[in-house]
């Protein structure tokens, strides 16, 4: 559980998206890398993004569980 942050800062972690830049930028990588298009570099750029969606995937799902848990504890108060 993500303790230490409030329920506002809670519900907006789990509500976060990519910077719209970053996720345009994936977008054309994603697509490029379909048709085979990617160099070396922009293999790795991929990668570092895919690696970031990963990280923030697991945040905002940690901040939903504890969200969650937060409720049931309220419930049963």
């Amino acid at each position: 559980m993500l303790t230490s942050l409030s329920v506002a800062e809670l519900g907006a972690l789990a509500e976060g998206l990519l910077v719209p830049a970053r996720q345009a930028r994936l977008d054309d990588l994603l697509a490029n890398n379909g048709e085979g298009l990617l160099s070396v570099q922009e293999r790795r750029e991929l990668d570092r993004l895919l690696e970031l969606v990963d990280q923030l995937t697991l945040l905002k799902t940690r901040a939903r569980y504890t969200l969650g848990q937060l409720k049931v504890e309220a419930a049963g108060s």
